[in-house]
C-alpha cells in the first residue's frame, strides 16, 4: 500500500535539512572560562609604625602580623593574599642582600612572561628601591626592595594562597600592586 506524501511535508523536511546543513558550516569556538566578578573598595591606607626602624602605610584591607623579630606579614584575608616582608641591617653585605633579592625575583622567570623593574628613589627620605612587576602564571605577582643604601634593607613579596592563574587573580593582583607602590612611597626610616 502506497501512501501519498504531501508536498508541504516534503518542503518542511527539505527546509529543516537545509537549516541543519547551514548551521554546521563555520568554525566552532569554545567559550572562554569565566571568573567571578570581584568588586574591590577604593584603596585606603593606615599608617603602620613597626618594631623595625621604619614606618609605612598599609591597606585598610590588610592586617599586620609579626611572626619573627625580623619579619612582618601583611595579610589580606578577603583577597586570600599575603605580602611577606623582612628587615635586615646592612653591614658590609649590601651587595649580597641586593643580589639575593634579585635572584629570588628571577627564580620566577621559568613561569613569568615578563618581569619589569621599576626603580624608586626618594633622596629626601633616603629611601631607594626597586619594584618588580611579574607577569604571567607566577607564584609571586610582585616583589620589592627598599634600602637607605648604607644601614637598612627591607624586602617584600606578594603571594596568593591559591594556584597561580593570572586571569582569575588579575583584579586582586592589580589592587595589591597599587598598595605595594603606596607602601614604597610612604616608606620612611626612623
Amino acid at each position: 500500500m502506497l501512501k501519498i506524501i504531501r508536498f508541504e511535508t516534503i518542503k518542511t523536511v527539505v527546509l529543516v535539512l537545509a537549516f541543519l546543513l547551514m548551521g554546521c558550516t563555520g568554525n566552532f569556538y569554545p567559550k572562554p572560562y569565566g571568573y567571578f566578578r570581584v568588586d574591590l573598595p577604593e584603596n585606603a591606607y593606615n599608617k603602620l609604625d613597626t618594631v623595625f626602624p621604619c614606618t609605612f602605610e598599609i591597606s585598610a584591607l590588610a592586617n599586620a602580623e609579626i611572626p619573627q623579630s625580623n619579619e612582618i606579614n601583611l595579610i589580606y584575608p578577603d583577597l586570600n593574599a599575603i605580602i611577606y616582608c623582612n628587615y635586615q641591617t646592612v653591614g658590609t653585605n649590601m651587595t649580597e642582600l641586593a643580589e639575593d633579592a634579585r635572584k629570588a625575583v628571577y627564580k620566577h622567570l621559568v613561569k613569568a612572561e615578563d618581569i619589569k623593574e621599576v626603580i624608586y628613589e626618594n633622596p629626601g627620605e633616603k629611601v631607594y628601591g626597586t619594584f618588580y612587576d611579574l607577569k604571567g602564571n607566577v607564584a609571586s605577582v610582585a616583589q620589592f626592595v627598599l634600602t637607605d643604601s648604607s644601614g637598612h634593607f627591607f624586602r617584600g613579596a606578594v603571594y596568593f594562597n591559591n594556584i597561580p592563574n593570572k586571569d582569575s587573580i588579575a583584579p586582586m593582583a592589580d589592587y595589591i600592586k597599587k598598595d605595594v607602590m603606596h607602601l614604597m612611597e610612604s616608606f620612611r626610616w626612623k
